[in-house]
């Protein structure tokens, strides 16, 4: 099986739901169970680029298998493996230049370690932060501010303050990582606002930066909010990088389709290049770029 990586950008607030929870939130978005990172599960990513290729039924039916099975004989697996979508940066709002584009030693580490089984090599190194209020930011970081008696650069993240210094590692990763998403004008906001803080930082963001909105539903005929009828959904937020394994196997339906140039080349249409992912679609959410 031929593996590579995919990257996903949200280009809105993203809600891959599990269903209603007990708990502040209502409806809540999928996370990772040891980590409690926010994730997206493979099944969905599947299932968003399978109805993308409702145009080519023969092709569809060749990479993800046959929608309904009439008899045994007309099973067979599809050809693509999708593994979940991984948290990679996280978008966090910042005191000094709006947000700051963040990730942690730790998921850059899973990373690295699935870009090398994928065949990719020359990635930077993973930073060593210890200290839990530091961080590293770019030469160029419009995030920086100076506070304190002795004027020190702090990054200031909701309401966290950490002793920023500017890393050659942060410079690196920024490079390779804006370099994936393929925008050139993206690329230099991106840089400008990318910052490695510690894993136990990025873990206390993860649960208490993605975006909550309240929702109601009003009365016909009161034109009042209907009994029972406010609640809280999470999503992820805009601008949310995402990564995780794609799998390209020989067809089993006995065709010689070349199943990793067919998915990439239909991917790489300028028409896809927009997908819908999760609910809450009527409302803007979910739209998202994947790039392999």
């Amino acid at each position: 099986m031929k593996t590579s990586l995919f990257h996903m950008q949200a280009i809105s607030p993203v809600h891959v739901g599990v269903g209603q929870a007990i708990g502040v939130v209502d409806l809540p978005i999928a996370r990772e169970r040891a980590a409690n990172l926010p994730m997206i599960p493979g099944s969905a990513i599947k299932g968003v680029l399978r109805d993308s290729f409702a145009g080519a039924r023969e092709l569809q039916k060749t990479l993800f298998g046959p929608d309904q099975i009439s008899k045994n004989e007309d099973s067979h697996a599809g050809a693509l493996v999708f593994g979940d979508a991984l948290l990679l940066v996280l978008p966090v709002r910042s005191l000094v230049g709006m947000v700051s584009f963040v990730t942690s030693p730790f998921l850059l580490s899973r990373y690295q370690q699935m870009a090398k089984r994928c065949g990719q090599s020359g990635l930077p190194n993973i930073p060593d932060l210890t200290q839990e209020n530091n961080a590293l930011v770019t030469d160029t970081s419009r995030n920086i501010t100076r506070a304190g008696a002795q004027q020190r650069d702090m990054l200031i993240l909701e309401d966290l303050d950490l002793f920023a210094s500017k890393s050659p590692d942060a410079e690196a990763w920024s490079k390779w990582i804006s370099a994936q998403l393929q925008d050139e004008e993206w690329q230099q906001h991106f840089h400008a606002r990318f910052a490695i803080v510690s894993d136990a930082v990025l873990g206390f963001l993860a649960d208490t930066a993605t975006e909550i909105r309240s929702r109601i539903r009003i009365d016909d005929d009161k034109r009042t909010v209907a009994k029972g009828a406010l609640w809280y959904e999470e999503n992820l937020p805009a601008e949310s990088i995402l990564f995780g394994l794609l799998g390209f196997d020989q067809p089993f339906d006995g065709s010689d389709v070349d199943t990793q140039a067919a998915f990439l080349a239909h991917l790489q249409d300028p028409d896809r290049s927009l997908l819908q992912i999760g609910g809450k679609a009527s409302i803007g959410r979910g739209l998202i770029r994947i790039l392999a």
